[in-house]
Formats: C-alpha cells, structure tokens, sequence
C-alpha cells in the first residue's frame, strides 16, 4: 500500500482546528478509552464482555484518526486565502455547471482538503477529477475530465477565495 505523499492546502485556522483535534485524541480522549479498557478487564472474562470488545473498537478508530491527523498535517501546506482574481487554486470555492445540461442548476464547492469540510460546503481534494482538471484554469473556461461514469465537460462559472 502506498502512502498519498500531495501536499494537502490548509487555511491557518483549519491547521489549527486539526491540531487541536489531535492533541485532544493523544490526550483525554485516548487516556478515557484505556480506562474503559482497564474497567472492562476488571471485570473478568473477556471473551462475553461487551463494554471491553466496546471500548476496543473505538480505541482502533481512535488510534486510527490520530494516524490520519498526524500524516494530514505533516503534509500540510498552510498558507493565506487566495487572490481574488478568478483562478482556481486549492482554497477556493467553486461555482460550476454540467456543459449541454440545462436543467442542472450550478453547484458550489471548496477545493481543498475534505478533512476540513465546512457546514453546508462540499469539499473537493485538488486530486480528485474534478479538481485536477479545474486547477489552474479560471472562470469562464470549460474544462473536460474523466468521470467513473465517463468524460464530463464543465463551465467554471465562478471561483473565488473561501472565507470561514
């Protein structure tokens, strides 16, 4: 299995929002399930002890954020919004519409790292399809890229820098 090594672009407060998670998981939060683990093995036979095979599994995807957060913002690039100047770049949220579809209505997202998925945005990876198609380009270009349902044309009606 290989390990995704792209730079994942952050706004500051979004680092700082992950890098509180991270210290809350390595802290409290872990500290909490290994008690729960140590009550449970108490308690006796392991075998039928629910709140043990419990407190197990959540331990696993504990362990498993903390694993995902640490990679996240070792290869984190933070950096200020965007200029306003029409062109898509990680931090930026998109406005586009389906080419030859005229009843799609236009959609909205932020390119950047979905791990920061704002209420309400959906977020784009600038290495997902879409994303590395549009980068780059600015608004009013159609760009072309490969869905899993097939080549897709669209309309970069507008971008522009995401503000929290």
């Amino acid at each position: 299995m290989t390990e995704q090594q792209e730079t994942i672009w952050l706004t500051q407060d979004a680092f700082d929002k992950l890098q509180a998670e991270l210290e809350n998981l390595k802290g409290p939060v872990r500290q909490e399930v290994i008690d729960r683990i140590s009550n449970a093995r108490d308690e006796g036979d392991l075998k039928e002890n629910g709140g043990y095979h419990a407190a197990r599994e959540e331990q696993g995807k504990v362990e498993g954020r903390i694993r995902q957060l640490e990679d996240m913002l070792r290869r984190a690039e933070v950096g200020e919004t965007p200029a306003n100047d029409g062109v898509v770049e990680p931090g930026m949220v998109v406005t586009y519409k389906f080419v030859g579809d005229d009843d799609d209505e236009a959609e909205k997202f932020l390119l950047g790292a979905r791990e920061i998925e704002p209420e309400g945005l959906t977020v784009y990876s600038p290495q997902s399809p879409l994303g590395t198609a549009i980068n780059g380009h600015k608004k009013g270009e159609t760009v072309s890229y490969e869905a899993p349902n097939g080549v897709q044309q669209v309309v970069i009606l507008d971008a522009v820098p995401y503000t929290s």
